[in-house]
Formats: C-alpha cells, sequence, structure tokens
C-alpha cells in the first residue's frame, strides 16, 4: 500500500482515467508528476508520439500496479522499478484491482511530442491482465 496521496484529484485527466486518480506536478521546467492511482485505477490505452526520441519514464514509488503494452504480456509493477516507454508504443498502466499505487512520471524530450488518448482498458481485459501479473506473485 502507498504510506499516503500525494497530489489533488486528477479531474483534467479524469475523463482519460477509470477510477480515481491524484496528480501533483513536481517541476514547472520539465514534465514530471507524481500519479497515485487507487485501487482498480487505470488510464487509457494511449501513445506518447514523437518524431524523434521522446516516450514516458515511470518511475515506480509505491504499492503494486500494472503496466501493459499493446499485444505484449501485462507487468506487475512494484517500488523501486523504472519503465521506460518509447515513443510511439500503445500501453496503458495504472493500480492493481487490489493496491493503491504511485509512480513519478517523466516526458522524455522529442521532436513534436504529443499524447493520444484511446480507448478504455475494459474490466474483462484488466481484470485478465491483474490475473496474469499476480499469480507470478
Amino acid at each position: 500500500m502507498v504510506a499516503s496521496v500525494v497530489g489533488k484529484l486528477n479531474a483534467q485527466y479524469a475523463k482519460f482515467f477509470i477510477g480515481d486518480s491524484y496528480l501533483e506536478p513536481l517541476s514547472k521546467k520539465v514534465g514530471l508528476a507524481n500519479v497515485t492511482f487507487k485501487p482498480g485505477t487505470r488510464n487509457n490505452w494511449h501513445i506518447h508520439h514523437a518524431k524523434e526520441n521522446g516516450g514516458q519514464l515511470l518511475i515506480c514509488i509505491g504499492g503494486q500496479g500494472i503496466y501493459k503494452e499493446w499485444g505484449k504480456p501485462a507487468i506487475l509493477l512494484k517500488k523501486g522499478m523504472v519503465i521506460e516507454i518509447p515513443a510511439n508504443v500503445k500501453h496503458y498502466h495504472g493500480a492493481t484491482k487490489d493496491s493503491y499505487f504511485a509512480h513519478l512520471a517523466m516526458e522524455i524530450p522529442g521532436t513534436e511530442p504529443s499524447n493520444e488518448w484511446l480507448e478504455e482498458v475494459n474490466d474483462e481485459a484488466y481484470l485478465k491482465d491483474n490475473e496474469e501479473v499476480l499469480k507470478e506473485e
């Protein structure tokens, strides 16, 4: 479990999440924020586009989470793990069904970066991903 929730309810991006998340921007110079997910919360499938370089870096700081790239097995996220998401890769991330999860999210600098928010991760697919990652626990 996460020791405490950092940030304010993430109302700005709520339409791209299932469940509640909390957002705390950490820098005005670099795209860096703390994101805390309540159990069962995940973001929609999305892509961090860039012509060169770019992507996203996740530094896991508490709880248990899930990361999945389209067409690949889900990964269980734990404190201390770092996930480097290349640009132009469809993916989602969030908490497992029974645990809070927190990570620092950093935008990797790139040429002409943009985010594309896509469809929700439905309950059936999300619960299947939970089963996969938690059975390895």
